[in-house]
C-alpha cells in the first residue's frame, strides 16, 4: 500500500488542472484515471471552445469561472505556447423574439464582466462573415479555439515538474474512510493510503460518489448523461469566427454552432440528447435535425455534412430540469472531511478548467 497526500480521480482538463495547482503548494499529489492516456472522455470530444461567460446566470460558479477561466487560459497558452486563437464569436437571430434574448443576453454577459460585447446588424454581419445570414447579432471578441491536447500535455508535465505523478491504466473499484484516512483500491490490485481524495471522474463522477455511498439522488447531485454529435464540412472556406444560434431557451445546450479549428476546418455541432449509457456510436438520424438549425443561419445544401465525432456530458440538469450549476464542494457535513467532490463539470469546464483549479486549491487553504 502506497500513503499520498491528495489523490485526484480523473486526469481530464479539470482534473490535470486540479492537479497543477495542487502540485505547486502541497507534497505527494498523485492523479490517476482509468483510461490509458489523458482526456479519453469530453475534454477531448467537445468543440474546444473559449467561452467568454455571457450564458451563465449571475454569481454562479459557472460564470464566474468561465469569465476568470478565460483569461487564465489565455495568459496560459501564450506563456506556454499551447496554439489557440482569439477568433471572437458571433450569435445570430432570425426572427423578433430571438432580436429580443440578444439584448437580454448581452445584458447578462456585461452583469458577469465580459468585455467589448456589441450588438451589430447587418451590414456589420456581413463585413465580419459575408455567407451569415441574420438580420443582428451579439459580437463577443473573447471567445476563441484552443488544442486541448496540447493544453492537457502541458498541464501533465507541470504535475510531474512539481513532483507529482499522472498515472493511468488506475480505475477506482473501492474507497474506504476510515481515522482520518482514504484508502482506495483498483482494479489492477493497487492500494492508495490517501489523506485527501478529489473526484474530478467527469463522466464517472457518479460512481465515485456512489462507492463513497453517497445518496445521489437524496443530496440532488444525480448525473445525467447527454450526448451530442458534430458534422463536419468542407463546404465553407474562409470562416472567421465562430457562428452561434441563440441558445436552447432551457439551457440545455448552446445550439448547433458552427466552429473552425487551428488548421481552418469547418464544423457544426453538437446537438444534445440524454442517454442511458455511456457509447460513442454515431447516430446519423439526427442528420435532418443539423440541416435544419444550420440552414437558418448559413447556406448549406443536402449532401454537403459528413459524421465527424460525438461527446458526453455529465450534467446536473435533467431533461427537464431549470438551470444548474457547477457541484464543487468538501464533503464534511456529509460525513466526509478532506472529499472534495466535482459533479456536473459540464460546458464551460475547459473554459473553466484553470479557474476551477484555484478554486480547488483555496478549499485547502
Amino acid at each position: 500500500m502506497e500513503k499520498v497526500n491528495i489523490l485526484i480521480i480523473g486526469a481530464g482538463v479539470v482534473g490535470l488542472s486540479i492537479g497543477k495547482y495542487l502540485s505547486e503548494k502541497f507534497e505527494d499529489v498523485i492523479v490517476v484515471d482509468k483510461e490509458d492516456s489523458f482526456g479519453r472522455h469530453t475534454s477531448s470530444r467537445n468543440s474546444e471552445v473559449i467561452h467568454s461567460g455571457i450564458y451563465y446566470p449571475q454569481n454562479t460558479l459557472k460564470a464566474k469561472m468561465c469569465v476568470e477561466g478565460n483569461h487564465l487560459l489565455y495568459e496560459f497558452c501564450e506563456r506556454n505556447s499551447i496554439p489557440f486563437r482569439k477568433t471572437g464569436k458571433l450569435v445570430v437571430a432570425t426572427n423578433e423574439a430571438e432580436y429580443l434574448y440578444l439584448d437580454e443576453l448581452k445584458i447578462n454577459g456585461e452583469r458577469n464582466h465580459v468585455d467589448n460585447l456589441k450588438i451589430i446588424y447587418q451590414d456589420e454581419i456581413k463585413e465580419l462573415e459575408p455567407l451569415v445570414i441574420a438580420e443582428k447579432a451579439l459580437f463577443v471578441p473573447s471567445t476563441g479555439i484552443i488544442d486541448t491536447h496540447k493544453l492537457m500535455y502541458k498541464l501533465a508535465n507541470q504535475i510531474e515538474e512539481n513532483d507529482g505523478f499522472v498515472i493511468y491504466e488506475m480505475e477506482v473499484i473501492e474507497i474506504e474512510y476510515s481515522n482520518g484516512k482514504y484508502l482506495v483500491k483498483f482494479s489492477n490490485g493497487e492500494e492508495f493510503q490517501a489523506n485527501i481524495v478529489i473526484n474530478s471522474a467527469g463522466i464517472y463522477c457518479e460512481s465515485i460518489a456512489k462507492i463513497l455511498k453517497l445518496d445521489t439522488i437524496r443530496h440532488n447531485i444525480k448525473i445525467h448523461w447527454c450526448k451530442g454529435e458534430y458534422y463536419k464540412t468542407s463546404k465553407l472556406k474562409n470562416i472567421k469566427h465562430l457562428i452561434y444560434p441563440v441558445p436552447d431557451q432551457n439551457g440545455i445546450f448552446l445550439g448547433i454552432h458552427l466552429t473552425v479549428n487551428l488548421n481552418n476546418d469547418v464544423r457544426f455541432g453538437p446537438n444534445a440528447f440524454y442517454i442511458d449509457e455511456i457509447n460513442y456510436r454515431f447516430d446519423e438520424s439526427f442528420e435532418d435535425e443539423f440541416y435544419k438549425a444550420i440552414m437558418n443561419y448559413l447556406p448549406l445544401e443536402e449532401g454537403d455534412l459528413h459524421p465527424d465525432d460525438c461527446g458526453i456530458r455529465a450534467k446536473l440538469q435533467g431533461q427537464n430540469d431549470e438551470f444548474r450549476d457547477f457541484y464543487i464542494k468538501e464533503e464534511s457535513i456529509k460525513g466526509l472531511p478532506n472529499f472534495i467532490n466535482l459533479m456536473g463539470i459540464e460546458s464551460p469546464g475547459l473554459t473553466s478548467c484553470l479557474a476551477i483549479g484555484k478554486y480547488v486549491k483555496d478549499i485547502l487553504n
